[in-house]
């Protein structure tokens, strides 16, 4: 029986704004003119490098980033060094904006909650389940939740940063189920990652996986988690 929760963060509960929104937004505060053309080709480079945590990943990983890359998550500054030279390989023509670009996706106005989400999250509230975040992320979520009104709906944040460990590494979800004081075959994972996600498997620990879409395209994405309660 569930008697505990843990849902992934990116593309689960909340998804990151779109390239375009993201750009968009940095070019408006900074007061930058970019015409309709430029602008598309802006969006193109920064697809293509992957600039945008939680957005879309990379096309290439330039072979001095492959280590890096794959420790982002585990500090502060490694997440902002990686992500920043994975704009800074777009070639804009405007190098000062890596340093705001790389700020905004941390902003709450950057994310935007699944529609069923908070409904979700308050149910399992009702029923008294906990919920515990786990987050392979190089920054402090907490934030983003206070701003959409869902952190008073969750009792346990476990970040990689802060764990050293990064999913599916089995240590970050033995800490969340601790956290929640329960065994780890009493807690469902939720996430969007197969194999990330997935690791919560070596512990005993059922999976139910969801699909990383627009918010606009999923809108019952999580309605099966209060299925799987029992």
């Amino acid at each position: 029986m569930v008697k505990g929760v843990m849902f992934d963060f990116s593309g689960t509960l909340l998804r990151c704004e779109s390239v375009e929104e993201w750009l968009g937004a940095v070019l408006a505060e900074a007061e930058v003119p970019v015409d309709g053309e430029e602008f598309a080709d802006w969006v193109r480079r920064l697809t293509e490098c992957g600039g945008l945590p939680g957005g879309p990943s990379p096309q290439r990983i330039p072979p001095r980033l492959e280590g890096p890359w794959h420790e982002r998550d585990l500090s502060p500054d490694q997440h902002r060094a990686v992500y920043s030279a994975l704009i800074e390989e777009a070639g804009l023509p405007r190098p000062e904006l890596t340093r705001a670009l790389y700020d905004r996706h941390k902003a709450p106005a950057a994310w935007r909650p699944y529609p069923d989400t908070g409904t979700t999250l308050r149910a399992l509230r009702r029923r008294g389940i906990p919920v515990a975040v786990v987050s392979n992320i190089g920054w402090d979520l907490r934030p983003v939740f206070r701003a959409h009104d869902l952190d008073g709906l969750v009792d346990a944040y476990v970040l990689s940063y802060e764990q050293g460990t990064h999913k599916p590494d089995p240590a970050i979800f033995r800490a969340a189920c601790d956290a929640l004081g329960l065994s780890p075959s009493d807690v469902l994972m939720v996430g969007d990652n197969r194999v990330a996600d997935g690791g919560a498997e070596a512990l005993g620990c059922p999976v139910h996986f969801v699909d990383h879409l627009p918010v606009d395209q999923r809108p019952a994405g999580l309605a099966p988690v209060l299925d799987l309660l029992g």
